[in-house]
């Protein structure tokens, strides 16, 4: 509801948008009112129109004092155009997709107030304007019904701040059954586009006469609680405490949040484990299919037998120490042995314990004997790394199964597996359940498995505890790498990894300004006393110390990792800085209250199969068509074209989160550290960011929040299945 009654109205035609913010609506426009040759500048949030429009307002005149009068709309009603001059620009601006301002003009020209009815009505007939055939015809009718049918979306979501971006995004997902759909669930929303959550969906329910302890609503609210839990690691939550959960996020009482989850439970919207007497669990039927096949393929894999030709694995490391040049250590030689005598087997170790001597050894030895390795990462950045430290190709998990975008699945899968004898996954601990379980369904009878990960960093960003749990089961071989070998104890990163992963608070000794910063060493503490201070000093050091005293370009071969998203030193607010700082291009796209420039690092923050793209994947924004908001980006010289919609999954990477640095490794990282990240102070957390850094890791904070994040080994514990269903086997 406005703040202020509307006084005034205006009514006329939508001329020209000056400025847009796709994430509220607001925009400032030019406005020619009826009767009138002269156009008034009109600011407000009327989202979702377009130019061409008839529009009446209501609102309040005002005075700027840069850009004189104009008018404040509170309150808007739109329609289409009705005039030659409205229906001219309306068809001209590049809404209708086929249809240019030229096109428009001739065919406004033929048909005059009847262009917009006979486009909708009569199509057949735009092949008496020139130029206009068949194929032509029907394809500007097809773009017409898809633009008529996202503007009445837009006005049945508008009222429930629903954003235009959003609107097209609901659009592409539910199509042009989208109205009847959220009639039936408005619920579908939250669980299907990101970025709309449950109170949005609960208000159009509520419009809709749903009670707040109707079936549907608590039904809904159900599901979206258990995804909710998921999106936090989870992938299954005690039936008891749900019910407390539930209720509190739907405001309802307990008795009806126990009926509600007995009844999804029923209709198998949910499903309901007990693994051990008397714990039952709760699981979303696809979390629990994906556990359930990880496991079986585990117990299938171990009960079948090996076809690697015969390998005296003594003689094998002899080799292999001779082709490298130097003595194996103990722990290496278990390592290599363990790798080739057993079906599943899992090396796990931080940094600088001899991971990539290890890969080499296995590769050069399966080589020799004419087996070819399949290596394999779940990112592409990891990907490249296991490819240069084993020296053998390499590709991602997606790349590997062959993701099928029309089929919306793998096509390699349990009844097509790979044609492999020895798989080798490296960074294993980035491994979520669902790409986990498609991954081991994929693997043949009789091929080996190799997990590579240290399993003391993060979990993965999707939910489970992969890694982790496959070690922990104690039905798999595992070898634990503790030794730092002598060429990596010359590196200060590994030797302050392995004192955090100790719970060591070891520090070098902070400096207080950016000038003091050691172009030589290659881990530092840079003190900063609050939020702004660090902000400001975060800055700095990328553009003075990275960029002038490295020699080094701050976009490509440094990397912001913080632990907040919120906050002056958290990645938002990094990113608008960074941004503005180092990145001068002026031509914008705006969209969901963001602005993007070539030039600009990205992230993609969500899996898109059609794309081929990736979620914790960065690349360079090469070129930007601002006309129709499509941008073309460069990941790792894969170049990706986005368009309008898919530009919500992308966000500014001049900053990322922690979480999102898994699997990566960049040049020189900068890590912001502060008391005021006190939710996130855990030690898997900072010695996860530390170990992103190949030749400098900064520190820019306060030595006391970096001794909290140290002691504190209590990371918040992810509860899964999987580990009870493996130790069944």
């Amino acid at each position: 509801m406005p703040s202020q009654p509307a006084s005034d109205s205006l009514r006329g035609v939508l001329e020209r948008i000056k400025y847009s913010n796709e994430d509220d609506g607001f925009l400032i426009a030019d406005l020619r009112p009826e009767n009138s040759k002269e156009s008034v500048t009109v600011v407000g949030k009327l989202p979702g129109v377009q130019c061409g429009e008839t529009l009446r307002l209501r609102g309040n005149w005002s005075k700027h004092p840069v850009h004189g009068a104009q008018f404040k709309a509170l309150q808007f009603d739109s329609a289409l155009p009705a005039s030659v001059y409205g229906i001219r620009k309306y068809l001209g601006s590049g809404l209708v997709k086929g249809v240019s301002k030229g096109l428009a003009d001739r065919i406004v020209d033929r048909f005059g107030e009847s262009t917009l009815k006979i486009i909708s009505e009569e199509s057949a007939k735009l092949q008496e304007v020139g130029g206009i055939g068949r194929q032509r015809a029907k394809a500007i009718k097809e773009a017409w019904d898809e633009q008529s049918h996202i503007r009445d979306l837009s006005l049945f979501l508008t009222p429930y701040g629903v954003t235009p971006t959003q609107t097209l995004k609901i659009h592409k997902e539910l199509g042009f059954v989208a109205i009847d759909l959220i009639k039936e669930n408005p619920f579908r929303l939250a669980r299907d586009i990101r970025g709309i959550g449950f109170k949005t969906c609960d208000r159009i329910a509520l419009n809709m006469g749903l009670g707040n302890e109707s079936e549907r609503r608590v039904d809904a609210g159900i599901e979206f609680v258990m995804h909710e839990i998921q999106d936090d690691g989870h992938t299954a939550w005690p039936r008891a405490e749900l019910a407390t959960f539930v209720a509190e996020k739907l405001e309802i009482d307990e008795a009806t949040a126990i009926t509600g989850i007995k009844r999804v439970i029923e209709s198998r919207s949910l499903d309901c484990i007990e693994l051990r007497a008397g714990e039952p669990y709760c699981q979303l039927p696809y979390t629990n299919s994906a556990e359930t096949r990880i496991a079986r393929a585990v117990q299938r894999l171990l009960e079948s037998g090996s076809e690697l030709p015969s390998i005296k694995t003594e003689r094998a490391i002899e080799w292999a120490e001779e082709k490298a040049g130097f003595d194996f250590a103990d722990q290496q030689k278990e390592a290599i042995r363990t790798a080739l005598n057993n079906k599943i087997s899992v090396i796990t170790g931080g940094p600088g314990t001899g991971k990539t001597t290890i890969l080499r050894a296995i590769v050069s030895i399966l080589k020799a004997k004419k087996v070819n390795p399949v290596l394999a990462a779940p990112t592409g950045r990891a990907a490249q790394r296991l490819g240069e430290s084993a020296r053998a190709f390499a590709q991602t998990i997606h790349r590997l199964l062959k993701f099928d975008p029309a089929a919306g699945a793998f096509t390699v899968t349990e009844s097509k597996p790979l044609n492999a004898q020895f798989v080798i996954v490296d960074e294993s601990s980035m491994l979520d359940t669902r790409i986990a379980s498609s991954l081991c369904q994929a693997i043949p009878n009789s091929c080996h498995l190799l997990l590579v990960g240290d399993v003391d960093q993060l979990p993965s960003v999707g939910s489970g505890n992969v890694l982790k749990d496959v070690i922990n089961c104690q039905r798999v071989s595992v070898t634990r790498l503790d030794r730092i070998f002598r060429q990596s104890k010359k590196s200060s990163i590994v030797r302050y990894a392995h004192s955090i992963n100790h719970g060591i608070a070891a520090l070098p000794e902070p400096v207080d300004t950016p000038a003091h910063l050691d172009p030589n060493e290659d881990f530092q503490f840079l003190r900063a006393i609050d939020q702004s201070d660090c902000a400001a000093k975060v800055v700095e050091v990328c553009e003075q110390f990275v960029g002038s005293a490295l020699s080094l370009d701050p976009v490509s071969q440094s990397q912001v990792l913080t632990p907040m998203h919120r906050g002056e030193s958290g990645v938002g607010n990094l990113n608008t800085i960074l941004q503005s700082k180092i990145n001068r291009q002026t031509s914008l796209i705006r969209f969901g209250g963001s602005e993007l420039k070539v030039g600009d690092k990205v992230i993609q923050n969500r899996n898109n199969y059609d794309l081929g793209v990736f979620n914790g994947d960065i690349g360079i924004i090469e070129s930007a068509q601002p006309e129709d908001g499509s941008l073309c980006v460069d990941f790792d010289r894969r170049i990706i074209q986005y368009q309008k919609t898919d530009l919500l999954d992308l966000a500014l990477a001049y900053a990322v989160s922690i979480h999102k640095s898994q699997g990566s490794e960049y040049p020189v990282v900068i890590i912001p550290l502060l008391k005021a990240h006190f939710m996130m102070l855990q030690r898997n957390l900072i010695y996860t960011a530390v170990t992103r850094g190949r030749k400098k890791a900064i520190i820019i904070g306060d030595p006391a929040a970096f001794a909290m994040a140290v002691r504190n080994s209590e990371s918040k514990t992810r509860r899964t299945l999987l580990k009870e269903r493996l130790t069944a086997i």
